[in-house]
């Protein structure tokens, strides 16, 4: 991994010229961008890359994929996976009126 020279506000980010894995797609960057910075606050470096193609020929398709460096992937997954339960447990219906 690329030792990262500059000072404070830059990014750690995985050398491309290691082996990197996708861990997570999303169709919403703001989703991308939520998983990468789960990913960055438990100490993995990652890349969001946009997989958007030519919306001329192939409208509505792309996202944003999340790269990690292969020796990372599991853990990514495992906390991305914590993370979605986490929430999927945390919903609560405000459709219901106190009473």
């Amino acid at each position: 991994m690329a030792e990262n020279s500059g000072g404070a506000g830059t990014q750690n980010r995985p050398d491309p010229n290691e082996k990197l894995v996708k861990v997570f797609d999303a169709e919403r960057e703001s989703e991308a961008l939520v998983v990468s910075g789960l990913l960055e606050a438990n100490g993995i470096e990652n890349d969001v890359t946009s997989t958007d193609a030519a919306q001329n020929m192939y409208p509505g398709v792309g996202g944003n994929i999340i790269l990690v460096r292969a020796d990372q992937a599991e853990e990514a997954r495992r906390i991305i996976a914590d993370y979605q339960q986490a929430d999927q447990t945390a919903e609560v219906d405000l459709s219901e009126e106190p009473g």
